[in-house]
Formats: structure tokens, sequence, C-alpha cells
């Protein structure tokens, strides 16, 4: 009768130790939740830029906005992004302006005042969009709404802008974009289809 060979209780020692750390660990990591890929909303955020969304998100209209004065349309300063939330840029665009200010679509005016030396007037357009005139002498009070085309303010001075210019700055989500995406001044990029001569 052969007799059964055990091994030392030495040598067991490190597999029962490692068994005890991986069951221990086991027991005490989170539970991994189901990957889920972002929402249209979450990547459109993320790339600071807004766009229709199909998720409820924020859309940007491309025909409803109207240029916000009357006559010849002229950008007087582009809008430069900052390369971040605090550095050096234009968050907005400087444009000729010498009466009249129109609101660019419905809303509601949020505010009115003087912000260091320039008089100021913001219009709350839903949707996650507010836009800012500056100099602007408001001819309407905070809460009153507007419609696209109404009379909000007239051109002043003061501020950055050149005289017979108005700053016009549109805020996303409280991220600065560049107000022509709203007036139409810049081009959409269109996807064309690869063939032989392309791609």
């Amino acid at each position: 009768m052969s007799r059964r060979r055990h091994p030392a209780p030495a040598a067991n020692a490190p597999r029962r130790a490692l068994a005890a750390v991986a069951v221990l660990l086991g027991a005490l990591a989170p539970p991994l939740a189901p990957y889920s890929p972002p929402s249209a909303a979450a990547s459109v955020a993320a790339r600071g830029h807004p766009s229709a969304a199909t998720d409820g998100g924020p859309v940007l209209p491309d025909q409803d906005w109207m240029w916000p004065v009357e006559g010849a349309r002229s950008v007087m300063e582009p809008f430069r992004p900052p390369a971040h939330a605090y550095g050096p840029g234009h968050r907005g665009v400087d444009i000729a302006a010498s009466g009249d200010l129109r609101a660019p679509a419905g809303g509601v005016v949020a505010f009115v005042g003087t912000v260091a030396d320039r008089a100021l007037l913001t219009i709350d357009h839903g949707n996650g969009l507010i836009t800012t005139y500056e100099p602007a002498t408001a001819i309407l009070a905070p809460g009153a709404p507007v419609r696209r085309g109404d009379l909000v303010a007239r051109a002043s001075s003061g501020g950055h802008a050149p005289a017979g210019s108005v700053h016009v700055g549109v805020r996303w989500n409280g991220v600065y974009v560049n107000p022509m995406l709203l007036f139409g001044g810049v081009p959409r990029a269109v996807l064309l289809p690869c063939g032989a001569d392309r791609c």
C-alpha cells in the first residue's frame, strides 16, 4: 500500500497568503459599471463648440438669428478664443455700430448696467445662450421680454471697443463662443465623399 505524500506546511504558506489577499481585494473592489458612450451633448461640451444635439442638449440655431445692427456688416475685431479660461484672447467680436442695436433672437433682458467704464446689456436667449453688448445704452429694463429684431439699446462709448463699434459676446453654458456662428459668418464644414480622385 503506497503512502500519499503531502507537501510540507511551509511550502503551502505562500499560496495560502496569496489566495487570502486575492479574496480580500476582490471583496474590497467596487463592482465595475457597464460602459456607456458619452452623449452627444457631452461630446459637444467637451469640444467647447455649440452645435446641434440629438438628446435634448443645446441646439445652435442656423436661420433664426439676425445681425444686431442695420446697414453694412463689418467686423472690426474678430473672435480669438483664449488657450485656457484665464488666458488672453478676444471673447467676442467688435462690429461697426453707431446707432440702434437690435435683439438677434428672442429672449429676456438679463442685465443692464455699467461695468467698469462701459454701459452693458445682456440678453438671455434660453438653452444656455446669452449675448452681451458693450458699450450699449439700454432702452429696456431687466426682465423685459424681447423678440427677434426688437430695439434693445443704442451704441455708446467706453470700454475696449474703438469708437464707432460695439463688442458683442456670446456665452453658451458659460463658455464664450464665436458670435459669428450665430450670425452666419463662419462657414460650416462640409464632408465630401471619397472617390478615386480624392481622399
